[in-house]
């Protein structure tokens, strides 16, 4: 089976920065190594730009795909071509831009949001990432159930609670690390969620919040924006709440540091509101770190029983799960078993099988026809 595959995000070092470059490049390994017989041919583009990006989905890449006799053009981010010849797989990993208000953007981005849920509705199949998701997709996108699958994401094998002693020692020296801490890594926009993540120090700040600080992947100037839709940086937000002192700002972290630096802390605090998947409870859990957080959209779907998980909304009581999480030696431990066992469930290989039955039905459906 040939398959043309939508390079836009493989073309350049966007692949190891990108989520959809590091999902692109990691599924196209991991189907290599499945199913040798099988033959992938990466399209990348000619020009780079946003008007070069909607010119190569929209035309190069189809073009490429008919060109070469692809049994099918998978395309593993959300830009599916209006029209093309070759029966096209779309990997949708959430629709925030429809589900959420604030991400509409301006016209141009409403613009290019109708363009590719217009095009969805021609795709012979949708991958996504959660049953969250894929529910999401069936209330706003004009296609139906049975062509919408749901495959998980996974987590790279260097996110593991193995960290050499050398590493563990850079990453604590390059970030200046506290003996001990809790830790966010994640984004800092409104669904991000982060006026709770610093309300939990609130409830918690005075019990846990010297021995527990708070490291965030931030630097004091970062907007970010409260629940009630007001813009300020993250040292504003936590001096309004009166938690400076409970919070260690280490800026951005490099790919390669996030093993150390999740495997270093006792817990991890993920409050987000909404996530097609949640991949960082994930790679908390991969290496051996205890998730406390919310309960909403797709997150429970990843953690299943091993973290704690509450209202998003609720600091108080997820402040009380953080608490319990931190003291008590034996629920840490419970919780850092269940999350290496569930996260051991979540492989590559797992996510390339899933992808690749998706790949065969629609190739045995086209010659059928």
């Amino acid at each position: 089976m040939r398959i043309a595959v939508n390079g836009w995000f493989l073309a350049t070092s966007e692949a190891a920065v990108t989520g959809s470059g590091q999902y692109a490049a990691r599924l196209l390994e991991a189907l290599a190594q499945l199913a040798p017989d099988l033959t992938l041919e990466v399209v990348t583009p000619r020009r780079r730009g946003d008007w070069a990006k909607l010119h190569f989905e929209q035309v190069e890449f189809p073009r490429a795909a008919e060109k070469m006799s692809a049994d099918l053009a998978f395309v593993p981010y959300w830009a599916p071509p209006l029209q093309c010849s070759v029966p096209v797989v779309v990997t949708i990993h959430d629709v925030i831009p429809l589900a959420l208000p604030a991400y509409r953007g301006g016209v141009l981005q409403r613009a290019y949001a109708s363009l590719v849920r217009a095009a969805a509705a021609n795709a012979a199949a949708i991958l996504t990432d959660s049953e969250f998701s894929r529910q999401d997709i069936l209330r706003l996108l004009p296609v139906e159930a049975q062509r919408v699958h749901v495959v998980p994401l996974a987590v790279d094998s260097s996110y593991t609670p193995n960290i050499e002693e050398t590493d563990r020692q850079r990453v604590i020296e390059r970030y200046d690390l506290p003996e001990s801490y809790v830790l966010y890594l994640g984004g800092y926009d409104a669904r991000k969620n982060i006026e709770t993540l610093l309300q939990v120090y609130v409830w918690c700040g005075e019990s846990i919040g010297e021995e527990f600080p708070l490291v965030v992947n931030a630097e004091p100037h970062t907007p970010v924006v409260t629940n009630g839709g007001e813009r300020m940086t993250l040292a504003q937000m936590a001096e309004t709440l009166e938690v400076s002192e409970y919070l260690r700002y280490i800026g951005r972290v490099a790919e390669e540091d996030k093993p150390a630096l999740y495997a270093g802390a006792r817990a991890f605090l993920y409050p987000s509101t909404y996530e097609g998947f949640g991949l960082p409870a994930l790679e908390a859990m991969a290496c051996g770190t205890p998730v406390v957080g919310s309960n909403a959209t797709s997150i429970p779907e990843v953690v299943g029983n091993a973290g704690m998980l509450v209202d998003p909304l609720d600091a108080r009581s997820m402040a009380g799960a953080l608490i319990a999480t931190c003291i008590e030696d034996e629920l840490n431990e419970r919780l850092r078993q269940r999350g290496l066992l569930r996260a051991a469930q979540f492989t590559w290989q797992r996510t390339a099988w899933e992808t690749l039955a998706v790949f065969r039905r629609v190739a045995q459906q086209r010659h059928a026809s």
